[in-house]
C-alpha cells in the first residue's frame, strides 16, 4: 500500500484511465457477443460507439478513484485527517468493489439498451463475485464511520455497512451456534438459485398442468445442472463461513440480505404491475440485476436506488416519447445509473437516511405504502389508456 500511495496521483489516474479504456472496449465487445441479433451499423456510427464507450469508461475509472480515494468522498468526515493504514486499505477495497460493480453494470446496460433484456451470463457471475467480495473483504461494502474511543473527527474509523446499520449487527443473526442466521442465508441463496431456473408458468390449462410442464422443462434443460452445482457449492460455502464466523459472516449475510431486498422490490413491482395493468411492468432481468446491485451495496441502498431510478429515466423517457413517439424504455440502465449515483453520493445520502433507518419498522411500512400507491397509479394509467383508445 505504501508504494502505491507514494506514486504521484496524476500517474495513478492516468493508469486507471488507460485501464478503464481497455476494459470499456472489452466490455463493449462482450456485450456485442451477448446480443441475440448481430450488430448492424454504418462504419461511422460503429467507430464512434467504439470510441465513446472506452473513453467514458476510462474517465469513470479515473474519476471514481479521484473521488473515493484521493478526495475521500465517501467518508467526508475524515477527508482532512492524516492518512492511516486502515483508512487507506478500506478506501482502496471499496473503490475496487465499486469498480467491479461498474463493469458488470456497463455490460448489462449495453445489452439492455440494444436488446431490452439482461442476460444471466452477466448478472449471475456479477452476483457471485459480489457475495465473494463481501465475504473475503467485508470492508469493501459501503462505508460508515464508527467512533474510536472518545469520538471527534480523528477518533473515528472507517467501518463497513452491515444489515443492522445504523445500529449494531443483530446478535441473533451471528455465526455458529446461531442457526436462525444460517437458515436465513441458505433460504435467500436457494431462492436466488430457484429464480434462475428456466421456469415459465402458463396457467391457461390450470395449475396442475402448468406445474408438470415447468418440472419437465427444468428437468431437460442443461442449465439446471449448472444451477444445481451453484446451489451445492454455494451452500457449502455459506455453511463454512457461518462455522468460521467473524466479520466474514457479517459481510456475507449483509450481502445476501441486500440481494434479497433488491430482487424482492423489483419482483413485487412485477406482481403489482401484472395485477394493475394485466401485463408485466418490469422484466425478470431487472430482478436479477437489482439482486446483483444489492449484493454489492447492501439492503439500505436498495430503496434509494429503487426510487431514484425513475427520476434518472424520466428525462430520457420524455425526450424519447416527444421525438420518436416511443414509450418502450429499458429500465436496467437507469437502475445502474441510480446505483452509481448512490455510490458517488453515499456519504451525503447516508447522513440524511440513517436517522430514518434507525426507526424500527419505518422503512418497510413506507415501502408497502409506496407499492400500494404504485399499484393504484398503474391501474389508473390502464384506465386512461383504455379511454384514449376508445
Amino acid at each position: 500500500m505504501n508504494w502505491l500511495l507514494a506514486t504521484p496521483i496524476w500517474l495513478r489516474l492516468f493508469v486507471l484511465f488507460a485501464l478503464g479504456a481497455f476494459v470499456g472496449a472489452a466490455a463493449q465487445r462482450f456485450a456485442n457477443w451477448l446480443r441475440f441479433e448481430p450488430v448492424v451499423a454504418t462504419p461511422g456510427s460503429h467507430r464512434r460507439r467504439m470510441l465513446v464507450v472506452p473513453l467514458l469508461t476510462g474517465l469513470a475509472f479515473a474519476g471514481l478513484y479521484w473521488w473515493e480515494v484521493d478526495q475521500r468522498g465517501l467518508v467526508r468526515a475524515i477527508a482532512q485527517a492524516p492518512a492511516a493504514p486502515d483508512v487507506d486499505w478500506a478506501l482502496h477495497a471499496q473503490f475496487s468493489a465499486h469498480l467491479i460493480l461498474l463493469v458488470w453494470m456497463l455490460v448489462a446496460s449495453l445489452v439492455d439498451i440494444a436488446e431490452h433484456t439482461i442476460p444471466d451470463l452477466v448478472t449471475v457471475p456479477g452476483t457471485l463475485v459480489g457475495l465473494a467480495l463481501a465475504t473475503i473483504c467485508p470492508i469493501s461494502l459501503l462505508p460508515v464511520l464508527a467512533p474510536r474511543g472518545g469520538g471527534g473527527g480523528a477518533g473515528f474509523f472507517v467501518d463497513f455497512l452491515t444489515l443492522g446499520s445504523p445500529g449494531a449487527f443483530p446478535a441473533m443473526l451471528g455465526p455458529k451456534p446461531e442457526t436462525l442466521s444460517l437458515a436465513i442465508a441458505l433460504a435467500i441463496y436457494w431462492a436466488w438459485c430457484l429464480a434462475l431456473l428456466p421456469a415459465r408458468w402458463r396457467l391457461r390449462h390450470g395449475w396442475g398442468r402448468a406445474a408438470r410442464l415447468v418440472a419437465a422443462r427444468i428437468a431437460r434443460d442443461p442449465i439446471t445442472r449448472v444451477i444445481a452445482g451453484l446451489a451445492t457449492v454455494g451452500s457449502a460455502g455459506i455453511v463454512a463461513v457461518w462455522w468460521h464466523g467473524g466479520n466474514h459472516w457479517v459481510g456475507l449475510l449483509t450481502s445476501l440480505v441486500g440481494l434479497a431486498v433488491g430482487a424482492g422490490m423489483i419482483w413485487t413491482v412485477r406482481i403489482v404491475g401484472r395485477w394493475a395493468m394485466g401485463r408485466e411492468a418490469m422484466g425478470f432481468g431487472d430482478v436479477i440485476l437489482m439482486a446483483m446491485i444489492g449484493a454489492y451495496l447492501g439492503w439500505q441502498a436498495m430503496p434509494i436506488v429503487f426510487f431514484l431510478a425513475p427520476v434518472c429515466g424520466l428525462v430520457v423517457g420524455v425526450v424519447q416519447w416527444v421525438r420518436f413517439r416511443d414509450n418502450v424504455l429499458p429500465y436496467g440502465p437507469f437502475l445502474c445509473l441510480a446505483a452509481a449515483a448512490v455510490v458517488v453520493a453515499w456519504w451525503n445520502i447516508w447522513a440524511l437516511a440513517a436517522p430514518y433507518y434507525a426507526l424500527p419498522g419505518l422503512v418497510p411500512v413506507v415501502l408497502l405504502l409506496c407499492l400500494g400507491l404504485l399499484g393504484a397509479l398503474l391501474g389508473l394509467l390502464k384506465v386512461i389508456r383504455g379511454r384514449l383508445a376508445d
